[in-house]
């Protein structure tokens, strides 16, 4: 068997003139809910309240449940307007004795806020008022306790800490 020299130059040469290449193609980095701006954008609209708790320490939790109903409003420049109309008597005054400020039965926020998307943080912005004063008589939903949002598929869950972490006051959402 003869071997054909200008062949085995040949094979050397195209075998040495494949290396591999880096490889070119666009980087995820993540759905438009990971961002910032994806979770404006999450947030904004109108929200129907599916269910509404208070922890009130020391005692048992107060429940919405049916005895309810609330919208909640995210707008393009960080506005949040959350009402909750409570229909139950009872629940109304077990709200108000947890310290759930109510005017005619109604649960009303308003204001400016900001994200901290880091933390599922939001802060509301409150124009001529002090944001860090802490005051347990307050209540439960005193504007400056802070509120941590979190997407459960297509839901939204807002929960109102209190100084140590615990819960406050947790309520779900759908669009």
């Amino acid at each position: 068997m003869r071997i054909q020299w200008p062949a085995i130059v040949l094979i050397a040469a195209l075998a040495a003139g494949c290396t591999a290449a880096p490889r070119v193609r666009p980087v995820k980095m993540g759905p438009a809910d990971e961002t910032l701006e994806g979770a404006r954008q999450f947030l904004k609209g109108r929200w129907t309240l599916v269910s509404y708790e208070v922890f009130p320490p020391g005692k048992a939790p107060v429940q919405l449940g049916g005895a309810g109903t609330g919208s909640l409003t995210y707008d393009d420049y960080g506005n949040l307007d959350m009402q909750i109309r409570v229909t139950d008597q009872k629940i109304a005054d077990a709200l108000g004795a947890a310290g759930v400020p109510l005017k005619d039965n109604a649960i009303s926020t308003t204001g400016r806020t900001a994200l901290d998307f880091q933390n599922h943080k939001l802060t509301y912005i409150l124009e001529g008022q002090p944001q860090l004063v802490s005051n347990a008589s307050m209540g439960p939903l005193a504007m400056n306790r802070p509120r941590f949002w979190q997407v459960d598929g297509e839901n939204l869950i807002l929960t109102t800490k209190d100084d140590n972490g615990q819960p406050l006051a947790v309520s779900r959402w759908k669009k």
